[in-house]
């Protein structure tokens, strides 16, 4: 099964959004559950277990859930917003991991006084939580080889029938000129979230055989 992301993801009664991210064990390499995003219904990105979605034709341009759409809203919302002071990060609990983050915007306040940025130690960050020691990839996560250089993004995976990686895509090139190469998972040192590592140096990514992307939105 290949696990592209942005590929849209339907339930067994209809539409519900599309796959936004996946949550990997970085001990197994296997893939524990899908970040679906429910852009038609309200927006929310729930954390969705790999369990649930029914194997399907490769070639498929959806992903299916074993699950009603009433279902699905009801799991795991994944976001979780927090000001924070400056030095300070985001902290998991027993249960939960902090994930991919993304910083915010000051707090901005306006009135009859004019509008003015909040407490100037203060900044506003949107965290995922993850269960505990799992990591998250996304789209943008980078790839990096194993001489330290930037090679290009993460665009999917592979997966066999015991949801464990047997490849990942990477998207490498600029706009016009984008490619894709299939890694096998052999080739990968680590993942953590929003890092792939390999043990392949930048030369020898490049020596691998690649095919243009082609999206199917």
């Amino acid at each position: 099964m290949r696990l592209e992301l942005g590929t849209g993801i339907r339930c067994s009664d209809g539409p519900f959004g599309e796959l936004a991210d996946v949550v990997v064990d970085p001990t197994t390499k296997r893939v524990t559950h899908l970040v679906a995003r429910a852009d038609k219904l309200d927006g929310v990105s729930r954390l969705v277990p790999i369990e649930l979605v029914e194997a399907g034709d490769d070639g498929s341009k959806v992903l299916t859930l074993g699950c009603t759409i009433d279902a699905a809203i009801v799991l795991p919302a994944l976001q979780e917003h927090e000001y924070l002071r400056l030095g300070e990060v985001p902290k998991g609990d027993p249960n939960w991991d902090v994930g991919v983050q993304d910083v915010l915007a000051m707090p901005y306040y306006g009135g009859e006084f004019g509008a003015f940025a909040g407490d100037l130690d203060t900044y506003g960050v949107t965290y995922d939580r993850v269960p505990k020691g799992e990591v998250e990839v996304r789209r943008s996560s980078s790839v990096a080889s194993a001489d330290g250089e930037f090679i290009g993004e993460v665009d999917g995976f592979v997966v066999d029938e015991d949801e464990h990686i047997t490849h990942f895509v990477l998207e490498r090139g600029h706009l016009w000129g984008q490619r894709e190469v299939t890694i096998p998972i052999g080739a990968v040192a680590k993942v953590e979230t929003d890092l792939v590592t390999l043990q392949l140096s930048k030369k020898e990514v490049e020596e691998l055989p690649s095919v243009r992307v082609h999206r199917w939105f």
